[in-house]
């Protein structure tokens, strides 16, 4: 709640569920949490009545009979909360609306203040808890890359990769995957989120397998790009580049530098080959109990790196009509630079 309070609120109303799960452990697809001074109160229904008080560590376990957001802020009114606290960037206006109306006119005016992503930018930042789960879903997705090493050929289709690299990850102990896995291939390398089709690998060109699975709860997030066959003039040459603009972007984490420092490590030596009008993204981004966290790696950022950071550093060439490929990494944010979390083989692979 300090964090809270420097905004001028004496209660907040979290209701994005990955910040509920990070505030007090509840993993359920319904909830909202008050925190208001004393105990945090978690507000749910009768369907998580024994996962809630199994989960919720150190907070009050509320079933209600009535929606938990309007529980929760009728709560909120009783309790004596003058100023309550909510994240807008995950409130639509039909939410807030509920919210105002769950309480009585009186109070319905000042009540609820949007107070920025708090939880949000809390989370930026890991403990040795959470690097140890990001850490072990990492890895696994180093060993699901090089079992993919033996499977692809030439005209199996992208969703038959996917689908592959998707049960491979089941079975390996995965949760689920951490977003819809890319494969592109061919000309479709070209587009930096192909999702995966019925088209053929090609005998000769680029594949690209961006995927990360979930466990404990954690993301994991990797692209290795390798090439079937023979390369065509300056597809080698283009991936050499952007290894070199991956590696000199992960060279340049350290705390205390800016995210937008790191963007330009990797985006100079592009400019440098002529490539960077082909870069059409930003260079990374954070990672944790959600794909896409803060903070943005991208150009002008502003934001210092700090230690327990995980981002992601994934620069790449996309040529429409001729191919695309990227490379990823997860990179911790250690005390001196930054730890690559996803070792797997970034050199180039011709299969």
């Amino acid at each position: 709640m300090a964090a809270a309070r420097d905004t001028g609120v004496d209660g907040l109303l979290v209701t994005h569920l990955p910040d509920v799960r990070y505030l007090c452990g509840f993993t359920g697809s319904y909830a909202a949490l008050v925190l208001a001074g004393g105990r945090p109160v978690l507000f749910t229904d009768g369907r998580y009545t024994a996962q809630a008080k199994a989960e919720a560590q150190g907070t009050r376990v509320v079933i209600a009979k009535k929606p938990a957001v309007i529980a929760a802020c009728e709560w909120i009114e009783a309790a004596g909360v003058r100023r309550c606290g909510f994240d807008a960037a995950h409130t639509t206006v039909a939410a807030l609306e509920t919210m105002r109306k769950a309480v009585s006119t009186k109070v319905r005016r000042g009540l609820f203040v949007a107070a920025g992503s708090l939880v949000a930018r809390l989370r930026e930042v890991k403990d040795a808890e959470e690097i140890e789960r990001m850490r072990r879903g990492a890895l696994m997705g180093c060993g699901l890359f090089d079992h993919m090493l033996t499977y692809l050929e030439p005209g199996l289709t992208e969703v038959a990769v996917a689908a592959e690299l998707e049960h491979a990850a089941r079975l390996a102990g995965a949760e689920a995957m951490s977003f819809e896995t890319i494969v592109a291939s061919g000309e479709r390398s070209a587009l930096p989120h192909g999702r995966a089709t019925t088209a053929k690998l090609p005998r000769r060109g680029f594949v690209t397998l961006d995927f990360g699975v979930m466990l404990d709860g954690y993301c994991s997030d990797m692209t290795r790009t390798v090439h079937l066959g023979k390369a065509m003039d300056g597809e080698r040459e283009v991936y050499d580049f952007v290894l070199e603009a991956q590696e000199a972007a992960v060279a340049a984490v350290a705390p205390g530098v800016t995210a937008g420092e790191v963007d330009e490590a990797a985006r100079s030596v592009l400019r440098r080959a002529g490539l960077d009008k082909y870069f059409s993204h930003s260079t990374g981004h954070g990672v944790g109990l959600e794909i896409h966290e803060g903070p943005r790696i991208a150009t002008k950022q502003t934001q210092v790196l700090e230690q327990g950071m995980v981002i992601t550093i994934e620069p790449g060439v996309y040529m429409p009509g001729r191919f695309g490929l990227r490379i990823e990494d997860m990179v911790l944010v250690t005390g001196t630079s930054g730890e690559i979390l996803t070792p797997s083989v970034k050199a180039w692979i011709e299969l």
